[in-house]
């Protein structure tokens, strides 16, 4: 084949450089893909259900999908880790990470940064700066709104006890640390008698929950810090007809049901679906090299029988997961 005066080009070599020409220009015209990796630190509780689908609706802008990948359970640091490293390898554009452990991470963060991909914290804080922007409710506010509550139902005075969650965990650790705190400083007639962790398990917190009864059979009150701890107490005290008054933090339909018994007396909740989707939309304004805050706080809220059945309340505690999770293939 001849193009002009003494060049020459064969058939084949021709036939080649128009199969390239093609696949460039669809290449071109293919829009990318942004790719957000949103790791939970579990999957089982109705909280993360919740994050999850608010990180779909996160991506539901053009070009943007997730994967979502947690571990079975909030004890598994070494699996979370894991599943972290395998979205480093994976070159994803963004990770969203809920850290169970706040010092454990520090050496996966470092990766990430190496492999020049955003990582935005949320739920935990880590210690670590190599993050982007850490979005999360101000858990040592959601700590002190239950030490008042539990305060002002017990009249300031009694002898009360703390179910906390992990050990290490920051989120958890905050709420803690916040009701211990507004108790010291608000209710000195109130003495916090022990302290002991649920593991993150309904069925660990039970047990703990019926050892402090039967340890403390004085007890006034009890603060828990997480939705397993808040539902394995409460089931402690059905089983006993106690009238020990639980403050718990989360919620979930059955702790809901509990609340309107009179089981728990009020819950100390956050906003995971709205938590879910700012981690999302954060990721992706760094993927896009958009201006990110450095930190971003969703306010808790007390919820008892008395506004429980406000319009506000029920629509941040029944958000339409279904319609979310159907989208992603997850039901």
């Amino acid at each position: 084949m001849r193009f002009g005066r003494g060049l020459q080009v064969s058939f084949p070599a021709f036939r080649t450089f128009l199969i390239l020409a093609v696949c460039l220009l669809a290449n071109c015209n293919r829009k990318h893909v942004t790719t957000i990796a949103v790791i939970p630190k579990a999957s089982a509780d109705i909280f993360w259900q919740s994050v999850h689908a608010g990180a779909v609706k996160g991506s539901w802008s053009d070009g943007v999908r997730i994967v979502w990948d947690g571990p079975p359970n909030e004890t598994d640091i070494a699996g979370e880790m894991q599943i972290v490293e395998t979205m480093i390898n994976r070159q994803v554009d963004a990770i969203a990470l809920a850290p169970s452990d706040r010092s454990a991470f520090k050496i996966v963060l470092n990766r990430a940064a190496e492999a020049h991909i955003p990582v935005v914290v949320y739920d935990s804080g880590v210690d670590s700066d190599r993050y982007v922007s850490f979005v999360a409710t101000d858990n040592y506010l959601g700590g002190k709104l239950g030490a008042d509550r539990l305060g002002a139902i017990l009249h300031g005075k009694g002898e009360i006890v703390m179910i906390k969650t992990t050990p290490g965990g920051a989120s958890t650790m905050a709420r803690e640390e916040g009701f211990r705190q507004e108790i010291a400083a608000k209710f000195p007639g109130i003495q916090i008698l022990d302290e002991r962790f649920g593991m993150a398990s309904i069925a660990q917190s039970l047990t703990v929950a019926e050892n402090m009864l039967t340890a403390h059979p004085g007890l006034s009150g009890i603060f828990c810090s997480n939705e397993s701890g808040t539902e394995g107490t409460a089931q402690a005290l059905k089983a006993r007809h106690s009238r020990v008054k639980l403050v718990g933090f989360d919620f979930s339909p059955l702790l809901l049901d509990e609340l309107r018994e009179g089981v728990i007396d009020s819950l100390v909740v956050q906003d995971p679906f709205g938590m879910g989707e700012q981690a999302v939309e954060t990721a992706v304004k760094a993927v896009r090299h958009e201006k990110t805050p450095r930190q971003i706080f969703l306010p808790p809220r007390l919820v008892n029988a008395e506004n429980l059945n406000r319009p506000d309340v029920q629509a941040q505690l029944n958000p339409d997961l279904e319609k979310y999770l159907r989208t992603s293939g997850t039901l």
